[in-house]
């Protein structure tokens, strides 16, 4: 009896000693200095939780629209046109419906953005992950810029392209309305009497202005989300991301 009893109590002892060696190797391990290859892994999963995050509060309804940080607005050469369309029937709404169509075909394509990100995120190298982890609090954000503007153009411009093309009223889109007034204005703009005021010529493209603003938004929203990511422990949710950027 009194062997089995020290038997036990041996036996107690070694689990409690494995276990206490168990918990000295996991503090070993956690505090041991990153590799390169975890670092990059880690900067891949915090790109992952950020682009999701970016995209996916602009895909909901009214990301862009209600958001005066991104809504997306007609080109600042409108705003004589802008201003002044309470003065013409039905010209307010007109302006309206132009704008929250451009903005709902933005929130429209962000919601097509995860795998134009997901594809730069997986063609990334070592290098690339330790220049971005040493990198300025928006260098991710530029590493994306440099990787996914083009095709994210391409995703977003025909979305915005449909909207400006929808017809608002007596078969005019918003596309046939800014055509037409720069049109006339460019006219005054190049006359004798345009030269002589210094007017100067409106040459915007309205779907590639639009695009651009639709991207300038998204990418304001990723580099606010690696913002918190890089500063804000809370935004850390896995111990990889806490040990990365900790």
């Amino acid at each position: 009896m009194i062997r089995k009893l020290f038997l036990a109590s041996l036996i107690a002892i070694l689990f409690t000693a494995c276990a206490e060696l168990q918990q000295v190797m996991n503090s070993l391990e956690t505090n041991a200095p990153l590799t390169e290859s975890e670092v990059a892994r880690g900067l891949k999963e915090a790109l992952r939780i950020g682009t999701d995050s970016a995209a996916g509060k602009l895909a909901m309804t009214n990301g862009y629209f209600k958001d005066e940080l991104v809504k997306i607005l007609l080109p600042p050469e409108a705003d004589i046109i802008v201003k002044n369309a309470n003065k013409i029937p039905g010209g307010q709404k007109l302006i309206d419906d132009v704008v929250l169509g451009i903005n709902r075909a933005a929130e429209d394509a962000a919601k097509e953005a995860g795998p134009v990100f997901y594809k730069a995120i997986t063609a990334m190298t070592i290098t690339d992950a330790m220049n971005i982890l040493k990198g300025g609090n928006n260098a991710a954000t530029e590493y994306f810029k440099s990787k996914t503007y083009q095709s994210l153009f391409d995703l977003y411009s025909p979305k915005i392209k449909t909207s400006i093309s929808k017809d608002l009223v007596a078969g005019y889109s918003a596309g046939d309305t800014w055509n037409t007034m720069t049109s006339n204005y460019n006219k005054v703009a190049t006359s004798f009497v345009g030269e002589l005021a210094d007017l100067k010529p409106v040459d915007v493209e309205l779907e590639t202005y639009l695009t651009q603003k639709a991207l300038d938004g998204l990418f304001l929203k990723l580099a606010n989300e690696e913002q918190k990511i890089r500063t804000d422990p809370v935004a850390r949710v896995t111990d990889l991301l806490k040990r990365v950027f900790g």
